[in-house]
């Protein structure tokens, strides 16, 4: 999509449901090339990480309890913002068409004058059934499905709900938000003939972590969801679908179902690890306490590229020194084949997978995925007397190139990156720490725990925090740092790896289950 500056344009855009993965890829990139984002109190504040960093964002939640923006507050701010020449997305739970508002404010924004654009969301109204297990038509049980507003407008002089078509209707109602009402919604159906034995599901934030779901009948819902103190956004789901939750609910049985797990790799590097944890039905929480920047100067890294026909080994201890090296590389006008006089070892299979994309072949990996890994390795394969060069972290272990020159190499350590501790919402984290919101925190490396611990108050702060919470790490050495924090690690997987790692803590969570 083009970007336009003027005159402005708004973007209605439905986040889904709430779990991120169900954003449209047309939403996506309506994030993207956002100046100001208006989001409310359903739609997830992961998604605002697709926004770009100069982007202003403004909560305008609207909750059916408690204090809310006013609407005419929100169509202002649209409109105003838009007509300075902004791409304004109204990120809005759900789908805008779908009991979310949208109707009003196109309305407003069309009024005002200001080009605007409706990007549909996965309607809560059927992903939260089917996140509960619960299909809401059915060849054979329903035909049909209503969905239903779970409270009307206060200004109406009355009800447009027509209770007797609702009660006598023959497949699947949906009422949405309607928790606060459904003593009066069960009792309207049940005085309208409907059977008091027709099953009724009630799911609050479906497809999210905090999932919970509640099933009885017309005749003992009320009393089991007040028994269970459940509480807004509620779905209520009214039919003989309900029936089949006890076959299909596949999500709320997946082994890592409601745990909140915080994830502190860089961003970019989260992607895989947070794919694999929902996979397994966890929330992931990413907070990066790690960022990647360029060293301070390419001088060293340029220099010892113009030398390459000097070395016999090439090592990358991570895959993040991959690609700053490969671009050196393209910068001094050369390409991969500087490289074939030369031995590749690669920490890891995935630093290896890293370079495998530059069309290079890792000549060593070893079995144990740390440094002293790479040494067992090149000590087998003789490097005395071998000018090596290892271009890695402006800080990191110096094992490596020490125990290299003991076995009679030359060795050469360059800076192709630093590691910085990036911004992190930490009112918002420890809150989540204190509430018992969150299962676990993961570290990925030694670095994740010490800009962890500070980024949290220093060791006795972050000790506390995370007192009530499973500590994994991905390696020994990493468990280590974070042991001489004070920290206890209880899952640490036998291969460094994130898969492995990922791995561990479902089997951990399972076997505590």
């Amino acid at each position: 999509m083009t970007k336009l500056r003027s005159p402005g344009k708004v973007y209605l855009v439905g986040a889904g449901p709430g779990d991120p993965g169900l954003l449209t890829l047309k939403g996506k990139e309506c994030l993207e090339q956002a100046d100001i984002v208006l989001y409310d109190y359903l739609a997830n504040p992961v998604l605002l990480q697709y926004a770009p960093a100069t982007a202003q964002r403004i909560y305008v939640g609207r909750r059916g309890r408690g204090q809310y923006q006013d609407q005419t507050d929100i169509n202002r701010l649209l409109i105003e913002r838009a007509k300075e020449g902004n791409v304004v997305v109204r990120l809005k739970g759900g789908d805008p068409f779908v009991f979310g508002r949208g109707g009003e404010e196109a309305e407003a924004v069309s009024a005002g004058g200001v080009d605007f654009e409706v990007v549909p969301g996965v309607t809560a109204a059927v992903a939260v059934p089917a996140y509960a297990g619960i299909p809401v038509t059915h060849r054979t049980l329903a035909s049909t499905v209503t969905f239903v507003t779970g409270h009307e407008d206060p200004s109406k002089l009355g009800t447009q709900l027509e209770w007797p078509k609702l009660a006598s209707a023959s497949g699947t109602l949906v009422f949405m938000m309607g928790m606060k009402n459904l003593p009066t919604i069960a009792r309207q159906l049940l005085s309208e003939g409907r059977s008091p034995d027709t099953p009724v599901a009630a799911i609050r934030w479906g497809t999210k972590a905090d999932q919970q779901t509640i099933v009885g009948t017309l005749k003992d819902i009320v009393g089991k969801t007040e028994a269970a103190h459940l509480e807004p956004p509620t779905a209520i789901v009214i039919g003989e679908v309900v029936r089949l939750r006890g076959q299909l609910n596949w999500f709320e049985t997946k082994p890592l179902f409601g745990k909140r797990i915080v994830l502190t790799r860089p961003q970019k590097q989260a992607r895989e690890f947070s794919q694999l944890l929902s996979g397994y039905g966890a929330e992931p929480v990413e907070v990066p306490t790690i960022q990647i920047v360029p060293p301070a100067s390419w001088q060293a890294i340029d220099d010892a590229v113009t030398r390459l026909g000097t070395y016999h080994w090439l090592i990358f201890t991570s895959v993040n020194g991959v690609r700053p090296f490969m671009e050196r590389l393209h910068v001094a006008r050369k390409d991969v084949r500087a490289l074939a006089h030369l031995r590749l070892c690669a920490i890891g299979p995935r630093t290896a997978q890293e370079l495998g994309t530059y069309g290079l072949t890792s000549d060593v990996v070893p079995t144990q995925y740390q440094a002293e890994g790479v040494i067992a390795a090149l000590a087998d394969a003789g490097v005395r007397g071998n000018h090596i060069l290892i271009p890695r972290a402006e800080v990191a272990r110096e094992i490596l190139p020490e125990q290299l020159r003991e076995l009679g190499a030359t060795v050469d350590v360059i800076p192709v990156y630093r590691t910085i501790a990036p911004g992190v919402d930490a009112a918002s984290l420890t809150k989540q720490f204190y509430d018992g919101q969150l299962a676990a925190v993961t570290f990925t490396s030694s670095s994740t725990v010490r800009n962890f611990v500070e980024v949290f108050g220093g060791r006795d702060a972050a000790k506390s925090l995370v007192a009530r919470v499973v500590i994994a790490c991905i390696g020994p050495i990493t468990a280590r740092t974070a042991e001489e924090y004070g920290l206890t690690v209880t899952i640490m997987p036998a291969e460094n790896t994130v898969p492995a790692l990922a791995d561990a803590i479902v089997k951990h969570f399972k076997e505590v289950a």
